[in-house]
């Protein structure tokens, strides 16, 4: 049973194939077919009701002939000749048709209507449309006329009352042939939008490749997530991640079971705030850091998540960034602990340095002994603060005591200590200030702004030109401008430059002496009395700061 059953589930996905899709042999015999079977059920008739025409040589040519034009449908290599060669064979129906009527009008009437199938296979081809109509009249007129002719039959009633098949006809031809050209416009239709569907998928499929050769050679992890939380892409990096994060014991852990920590490194990350569990939730954020793993395997990781909206704004899901950024937090670590460890030692020194001057000092000391002492405990004193306050940004604590203060004082003694400098540097530095301005600030951290502002001001004025320091009250605030015509600074370098130990490139070039904390103490200076100080700068044009503090 089984090869009968394969037999016939081949046959009928034959026949269900889109005609055009057919072999051109195997698309000939079909149209032949329906006139094939048509002629052997006419046979049957001729041979049930009126066997004497069996007998009859115009009539039994009608059915050898059918039987040949089958066999040449088979037997032609269709595939080798002119592409519309076929369209013989449509020619030779009529042919075959108009002898079988003559051979057999007499027993069944009608025969002529078989015109019908070579008509419609003309008009259905879509070739030479305009012959195809002509044909389509002209042909079965000839069917019927062609015997009256050679009967000498040519009287008027004769030729007419045979006209209604040809007219018939070629109205069947008009109907077939217009709705093959529309059709033949739908599937051109059809196929340049296939084609052009096919393009697209091409080059959807081409970017697809492109952007996943470019997700598993980045070496940051991304991982996208749909609304429900499900991994819909995660990249080779990411996996690494996750499998850093996996308990030992657990194959397939869930996220509330991944080892996720906070930057203690030992208290876990509750579920709610992990990254992933964030951006399920839609939340957008940048540099979230958590440490993955346990161990020494363990892994300081910044995360940033943004979400993802279909064409309704509606949310669909999140794409998560992962950046092993182990190496940055342990040299920033060290760094700090570096900073640390010498600003402790650098302040014991300092402390007996100061006791011992303080020790001559008592002493009375001749008068060309006292100013050097002074300048000694003076400076000793400045270093230590600095040292204090490199310990106290570095542990985000800084403490200063305000107190009424005549800040235009501040700024006119700022201003002359730094004279000295300004002159040997040939930068014209003057003050403009009130004659007086109070506010409620610390006094020695405020002059330690300006000192700061004022230092860098001349010394990135290499060759020469102008510094201004102004002061004015805005708005309840006591603003600071130092303005210079100096080197200047370019976008990045004005992003980065209240950051410790930052210098910028043009500074480092040309090798103009400083490490770089001189600006973030200031910033936090100001920070502490409550405001705020920002920079303004052209690359070779000059720079401005400007700080604001409440009165």
């Amino acid at each position: 049973m089984t090869e009968p059953v394969a037999w016939a589930t081949g046959r009928l996905r034959f026949f269900r194939r889109p005609f055009h899709e057919y072999r051109l042999t195997d698309r000939v015999v079909l149209s032949q077919t329906p006139l094939f079977i048509t002629t052997l059920l006419t046979a049957f008739l001729m041979w049930a009701f009126f066997p004497g025409t069996m007998d009859n040589p115009l009539f039994v040519t009608f059915l050898v002939s059918q039987l040949a034009i089958m066999a040449l449908c088979f037997l032609v290599p269709w595939d080798r000749l002119p592409y519309t060669s076929f369209l013989v064979i449509p020619l030779l129906d009529f042919v075959s048709i108009g002898v079988g009527r003559e051979g057999g009008q007499e027993s069944l009437t009608g025969i002529s209507l078989l015109s019908v199938f070579p008509v419609i296979w003309l008009c259905a081809s879509g070739y030479f449309p305009r012959a195809s109509l002509w044909l389509s009249f002209l042909a079965p007129l000839a069917i019927i006329w062609v015997p009256l002719f050679i009967h000498g039959d040519l009287s008027g009633p004769s030729l007419a009352k045979s006209l209604l098949l040809p007219v018939m006809m070629l109205g069947i031809g008009v109907s077939v042939s217009v709705l093959t050209l529309s059709m033949m416009r739908q599937q051109r239709t059809l196929e340049e939008k296939d084609e052009q569907l096919q393009a697209s998928l091409r080059g959807t499929k081409q970017q697809e490749a492109l952007l996943n050769s470019v997700l598993e050679t980045v070496n940051i992890g991304v991982l996208a997530v749909d609304a429900e939380g499900h991994d819909i892409l995660m990249n080779r990096k990411q996996r690494a991640n996750h499998e850093l994060a996996r308990p030992t014991d657990i194959e397939d852990p869930n996220e509330t079971q991944l080892l996720v920590f906070a930057a203690d490194r030992t208290t876990s990350v509750p579920p709610g705030e992990r990254p992933v569990r964030r951006a399920v939730l839609g939340e957008t954020f940048t540099d979230y850091l958590v440490w993955l793993g346990e161990g020494k395997s363990q892994r300081a990781i910044t995360t940033s998540a943004r979400a993802m909206k279909d064409a309704d704004g509606q949310f669909a899901g999140s794409v998560v960034v992962f950046s092993d950024v182990t190496d940055l937090v342990n040299a920033l670590a060290a760094k700090d602990e570096f900073v640390s460890s010498v600003s402790h030692e650098f302040r014991t020194p300092l402390t007996s340095i100061l006791g011992y001057v303080e020790i001559l000092l008592e002493d009375e000391p001749r008068d060309d002994q006292l100013e050097p002492l002074t300048i000694i405990r003076r400076n000793s004193e400045r270093l230590l603060t600095l040292v204090s306050d490199l310990l106290a940004t570095r542990n985000g604590q800084l403490i200063v005591t305000p107190h009424a203060v005549d800040v235009a004082e501040l700024v006119r003694a700022s201003v002359s200590a730094a004279m000295p400098r300004a002159d040997a540097a040939r930068v014209v530095l003057k003050a403009d200030a009130p004659a007086r301005l109070d506010a409620h600030v610390d006094g020695p951290r405020i002059s330690q702004v300006l000192d700061n502002l004022v230092s860098n001001a001349i010394k990135y004025s290499p060759d020469g030109g102008n510094v201004v320091v102004s002061l004015a009250q805005e708005d309840g605030q006591v603003a600071c401008r130092v303005s210079d015509t100096g080197m200047g600074m370019s976008t990045g370098d004005q992003a980065e430059v209240f950051a410790k130990f930052f210098r910028t490139s043009s500074v480092r070039r040309t090798a103009i002496p400083g490490v770089g904390l001189g600006l973030p103490i200031s910033k936090a200076i100001v920070e502490a009395h409550g405001g705020t100080i920002e920079v303004e700068s052209k690359l070779g044009q000059g720079t401005t700061f400007t700080f604001r503090v409440p009165v």
